[in-house]
């Protein structure tokens, strides 16, 4: 995120540092990524260390109240520290643990703080288009993590999440102004405006899960999100990052982010023996996008301001609703 985090003291992640052994001398926001907050951190034996403040309140579980979404991360958390240990899976970006063996450290009731090494390389970033080869390298990591018993801490993600209930809700609001801040009545007349649409992408979502779930395909470990956004490349090939959203899931749920073609996951099918389902894959792609515009409107119908960030969630809901318009 480009703004620092509402109502937080920053003086706090120099007190929770000492609970993963760290005694940091410089800390520095780093306004990077969408969704959860970014620092710097240096110890006094000049290590940098990459420290992520969770917003509980932007979970996508976060709908079960704070405690559920607190544990929900904590699980998702000792899932990537067990990928990583356990299994051996060196691209896992997985948390360092406290001195309790803890993956987290909860900041207050809104906050939490996870702290990871710091991983050399070149970042990607969200929307960029990776070449065949590079698309091969991403899916021969998956192949690895879905191929992994998953770890009793994992997390079970649901095909049908509350955020397409979300999207309902506010269709069914259009009717008054809204008045949570700058985009809030902006965003309502362009709901209204594709509100057809959106209903007609909602019944689509229904019908493809029905489909998908009755072939009764078996769940693995995903990442949720392995989007050029989350990849670091460095010498030794890529690095994945931002575990939280790791659930049991079918494996579509990340291969849908690298292509909507089985064709192309070809390399996939070849390590694993496991074709992707076409409806699998137009199912995830459709969820989220209907999640995004879920956590869009939720944002927009709540109080606001506007800064950098809601200016990027203000393009992002343009752009969802224009490409979800545009489906046949």
């Amino acid at each position: 995120m480009q703004n620092r985090p509402e109502n937080f003291d920053e003086t706090r992640l120099w007190d929770a540092a000492g609970e993963f052994g760290i005694s940091p001398s410089a800390v520095s926001y780093a306004p990077v990524g969408f969704g959860d907050h970014h620092w710097q951190l240096t110890d006094d034996d000049g290590r940098p260390w990459f420290a992520t403040v969770f917003d509980l309140d932007h979970k996508e579980h976060c709908g079960q109240g704070a405690a559920a979404a607190l544990d929900g991360l904590r699980r998702a958390m000792d899932t990537a520290l067990t990928l990583r240990e356990r299994d051996g899976l060196r691209f896992v970006v997985a948390p360092v643990p406290t001195k309790d063996g803890s993956p987290l450290v909860p900041l207050d009731a809104r906050y939490a703080l996870a702290l990871f090494p710091h991983v050399p390389g070149r970042s990607g970033r969200f929307g960029q288009r990776l070449t065949d080869a590079e698309r091969d390298q991403v899916l021969e990591l998956l192949a690895k993590l879905h191929g992994r018993t998953p770890p009793q801490s994992t997390p079970a993600t649901a095909v049908e999440p509350t955020g397409p209930d979300d999207i309902r809700a506010a269709l069914d609001d259009l009717g008054g102004t809204w008045s949570g801040g700058a985009f809030a009545e902006p965003a309502r007349q362009l709901l209204a405006e594709h509100a057809a649409k959106l209903r007609a992408r909602r019944a689509e979502f229904d019908a493809l899960t029905e489909e998908v779930r009755g072939r009764g395909a078996p769940l693995v470990v995903t990442h949720g999100e392995p989007h050029p956004g989350n990849l670091i490349l460095g010498e030794d090939g890529y690095r994945l990052v931002d575990w939280d959203t790791v659930g049991l899931a079918l494996p579509e749920r990340d291969l849908s982010l690298l292509s909507a073609e089985p064709a192309e996951l070809a390399r996939y099918t070849e390590l694993t023996g496991r074709t992707p389902d076409a409806a699998a894959l137009a199912l995830y792609r459709l969820r989220w996008s209907l999640l995004d515009i879920a956590e869009f409107t939720r944002w927009f119908r709540g109080a606001h301001d506007r800064t950098e960030d809601t200016g990027t969630a203000w393009l992002g809901f343009t752009e969802t609703l224009d490409r979800l318009a545009r489906l046949a």
